[in-house]
C-alpha cells in the first residue's frame, strides 16, 4: 500500500496503517529533525511527537494531497516550535544541544579524521546558516524533496524555495571555503 492508501486506513482510525507509515517514514524523520535541530535525543522525541500529531490530524488530510510534504510539515512546524524555546531561554546555548561527532561510519569502521572533520565543519556551517535557508537546504539536499513538495512542507512559493536553496548554498560555499 501507498502512503496515501495508508492515510485513508489512518483517517478512518485504522490503527495499523498508522503502524505501517510509523516503521515506513521513523527513520527519515528523525534524520530530518536531527540536522534541524542537532540533536538527537531531541528528533527522537520530536519524530514520536510527529507521528502523534499524523493521528490527532488525519482529519486534516487533503485525500488528493502528497503524504510525504506533509509528514514534513509537521515536522517542520515542530522543529521551528523547539528552536524558537531554546532560544527563549538565555541560559541555554544551543551549542549545548550539539552532539559530537563519533569518528564511526554506518558500517561501524573507523573513518579518517580529515572526513570527521569535514563532517563536523559541513555540520557546523549548516547549523549557522538561518533556519529558513537550513530547511530548505536539508529537505532539497538531504531529504530529496522536490522544490514542489518543499514549498508545501514550509508553506511558501516555488520560487521562495528555489531561492533559499540557491542562497544557503552560496553561504556554505563562502564559510567552507574559508575552511580551506
Amino acid at each position: 500500500m501507498n502512503d496515501r492508501e495508508l492515510m485513508r486506513g489512518v483517517q478512518s482510525g485504522d490503527e495499523t496503517a498508522l503502524g505501517i507509515l510509523m516503521e515506513r517514514w521513523e527513520l527519515p524523520m528523525k534524520r530530518f529533525i536531527a540536522r534541524i535541530v542537532f540533536n538527537a535525543s531531541e528528533a527522537e522525541e520530536l519524530a514520536q511527537e510527529t507521528f502523534v500529531r499524523v493521528w490527532t490530524q488525519r482529519e486534516k488530510f487533503r485525500p488528493e494531497a502528497e503524504f510525504r510534504p506533509w509528514i514534513f510539515s509537521i515536522a517542520v512546524n515542530l522543529a521551528r516550535n523547539r528552536l524558537r524555546w531554546w532560544r527563549s531561554r538565555p541560559n541555554v546555548s544551543l551549542e549545548d544541544w550539539f552532539e559530537s561527532s563519533s569518528g564511526i561510519d554506518r558500517s561501524g569502521g573507523s573513518v579518517t579524521l580529515e572526513r570527521a572533520e569535514r563532517a563536523v565543519a559541513v555540520r557546523d556551517a549548516v547549523a549557522a546558516l538561518s533556519h529558513e535557508l537550513r530547511e530548505a537546504l536539508v529537505l532539497f539536499h538531504y531529504e530529496e524533496l522536490s522544490q514542489a513538495e518543499i514549498a508545501v512542507a514550509l508553506g511558501c512559493s516555488v520560487k521562495t524555495v528555489e531561492t533559499r536553496v540557491a542562497r544557503a548554498r552560496e553561504k556554505l560555499r563562502i564559510s567552507l571555503r574559508a575552511l580551506e
